[in-house]
């Protein structure tokens, strides 16, 4: 029988301090041949032991009173596969170095996205992303130019994000066709001018967009522009989606990832403070959307800032060896 959803939030959320019992929750969660997709400096892990190793084992010696707090979690079906999606926080003290970035002793939360695909009672496959470039903002060792948006990135405005009831599948159609619409917009860009993807169709005047850390957040289309989409597009005028894992909507609620999430050419000058490389560089990208009505009002997104910065031959992490596989 398939894990369903009050199991998997009982697996994820029953172990509150992580750091006592991480190792017993992951022999439950996970299968011995999950295949995990990390973001950088982690990247791919192969079985339950490369994931304790890896991920696990020096995340919670950074942080020994870890603690997940979910603001977002939900479940569907895409590809025939059955997946888990959920966005919050990572929360303890960060008390030793992680991937090379210093300790600072204080309280941190990191924020995650994360994506579980379920076979029987186990987890087979994930993709997660952690928000390390605003970690290392927070932590004072972000080493290129102050982010054009804001810092805030709280749980959504209605509160209801942790529903464990099943949705109205009309509802989460509808959800899923207007992001879906939304995208299919943003690819129609001409690459002279923003008002060419029509995004004021698909959001609300002051919707709520909560980006990485070097980029931040923004509100309202104006604003948004200004602090991201102006300076991405610019930067990334040719980018091409695709190879998606997962895409699903529950309720009012959307979420997507898999990656490469796009392809593009470094271009345009001046993004995060850095010039053109001229290069062909991926991105791995997570998002979660929420709907009111016919318009979306609230986006949480999530860009391995890591990974994509080293391809421009830039290391984030200089005290810390990349393990590639």
């Amino acid at each position: 029988m398939t894990l369903d959803k009050a199991g998997y939030w009982q697996l994820i959320s029953g172990h509150p301090d992580l750091g006592k019992s991480y190792g017993a929750l992951l022999d439950l969660l996970y299968a011995k041949d999950c295949n995990f997709n990390a973001g950088a400096p982690v990247d791919h892990c192969a079985g339950r032991e490369a994931i304790v190793e890896r991920f696990w084992q020096p995340l919670v010696h950074a942080f020994p009173d870890l603690e997940r707090r979910t603001d977002i979690l939900m479940s569907g079906q895409f590809k025939d596969g059955d997946w888990f999606a959920s966005t919050g926080y990572l929360v303890g003290h960060f008390e030793n170095d992680l991937y090379g970035l210093k300790a600072s002793g204080r309280p941190h939360f990191i924020r995650y996205g994360w994506f579980d695909r379920v076979a029987g009672d186990h987890v087979v496959e994930s993709y997660v992303l952690l928000d390390l470039t605003r970690l290392m903002i927070e932590t004072n060792q972000w080493p290129l130019r102050p982010q054009l948006g804001e810092s805030w990135s709280p749980a959504p405005a209605t509160q209801d994000g942790l529903a464990l009831n099943a949705a109205d599948p009309m509802e989460s159609g509808k959800s899923l066709k207007l992001v879906e619409d939304m995208i299919a917009g943003l690819m129609s860009y001409d690459q002279k001018s923003l008002s060419s993807m029509g995004m004021k169709r698909f959001w609300t005047p002051q919707f709520q967009w909560y980006g990485p850390g070097g980029i931040g957040s923004a509100r309202g289309h104006a604003d948004y522009e200004r602090a991201h989409q102006g300076p991405f597009l610019k930067a990334f005028p040719d980018r091409i989606g695709g190879n998606h894992k997962c895409r699903i909507g529950e309720g009012t609620y959307v979420a997507s990832t898999g990656w490469p999430s796009l392809n593009a050419t470094h271009f345009g000058d001046d993004w995060i403070g850095l010039p053109a490389t001229g290069k062909r560089i991926t991105q791995r990208i997570m998002d979660f959307w929420r709907r009111e009505d016919d318009m979306l009002v609230e986006n949480w997104v999530f860009i391995d800032m890591v990974d994509l910065i080293s391809q421009f031959g830039i290391d984030l992490l200089p005290d810390h060896k990349r393990e590639t596989k």
